[in-house]
């Protein structure tokens, strides 16, 4: 397994999409140790909550660090302790520093959703969904202290589906990544596999997500409203007011240019499109086919349109 050639592995991921990696990683080589995010307070209730990665590295008996920043001193210690020759990241969610960079003598490996230089960034999933993107993928890469700037060691792409939200399409590439990356770990450590740079000129950027980035704005396209309905499927959710009170928006398509007089009217004006709510955008009609009113759970659009006082 070439597992000689690296006696010690530290991993660094914190979410669901790390998972694959770690667990396929942990099969194949020893692992010194985990660094993941620190609890976080979730749900109503705001109670602790581990990292997806915590829970899989103490099932599989890892030493863990969750450090707040990784130049804490304390943190840095324990990297050093556990002197690992390679480190691989999947969705850390924190930069690294020359200093861990430079440490294993492998570098940094890191596990990418995207086709680099396409959507270096923290939310490459959904980027590659809002812009109609047909195709996303894989890349394994060798950190530099850039965001997501260094060279690259291997690529796979796969299409994008026409349903695809970043929930389905994260699960693909989370797979795909760890396969990925057991493919290309032996070739790279003997050095037959040499880091290639990345073409500058074609780099585009998926920056971090914010809460009010789900508010749809429906002077825009109905196509374009859709793909944003399902990149930001789980997080952080498409949204309009209805009644003064947020009305989340779970699965919507498009429908270009019905044959109708309501396509006339102002974007924005809710109306009904076989027995369905919808929305006039700047073009088309966005049909809500699935919703969750304020305080509720998700229902069908239909049965939310049956209760809906006040939509036309």
């Amino acid at each position: 397994m070439n597992s000689h050639l690296v006696p010690s592995i530290v991993f660094m991921g914190s979410p669901e999409f790390a998972l694959p990696t770690l667990r396929v990683l942990a099969g194949h080589y020893p692992i010194a140790g985990v660094v993941t995010q620190p609890d976080r307070p979730k749900g109503r209730g705001q109670s602790l909550t581990p990292p997806p990665v915590k829970e899989l590295a103490q099932e599989l008996g890892l030493p863990i660090i969750q450090p707040r920043r990784l130049r804490e001193p304390e943190a840095m210690q324990q990297l050093r302790a556990w002197q690992p020759d390679l480190i691989v990241v999947t969705a850390f969610g924190q930069i690294l520093k020359p200093e861990v960079l430079d440490l294993p003598r492998f570098g940094c490996i890191n596990v990418h959703a995207s086709l680099l230089p396409r959507w270096r960034g923290a939310a490459p999933i959904q980027a590659a969904i809002l812009q109609g993107d047909e195709q996303t993928g894989v890349t394994i890469m060798r950190m530099d202290p850039g965001v997501d700037t260094g060279p690259t060691l291997n690529q796979r792409a796969i299409p994008i589906l026409t349903d695809d939200t970043a929930t389905s399409l994260s699960e693909r590439l989370a797979a795909l990544g760890a396969e990925l990356l057991i493919e290309t770990l032996p070739s790279y450590l003997t050095g037959e596999r040499v880091p290639r740079p990345q073409d500058e000129t074609s780099a585009t950027y998926a920056p971090m997500l914010k809460k009010e980035d789900g508010m749809l704005d429906f002077t825009q396209p109905a196509a374009s409203l859709a793909r944003r309905v399902r990149a930001y499927n789980p997080w952080p959710g498409a949204f309009t007011l209805w009644h003064g009170q947020i009305l989340k928006i779970c699965r919507a398509r498009p429908i270009p240019n019905p044959q109708s007089s309501i396509t006339k009217l102002t974007p924005g004006i809710p109306v009904v499109h076989q027995s369905l709510p919808a929305f006039n955008t700047g073009d088309g009609l966005l049909v809500l086919d699935e919703v969750q009113p304020a305080g509720k759970k998700p229902m069908p659009g239909k049965v939310f349109l049956s209760g809906a006082r006040g939509w036309p």
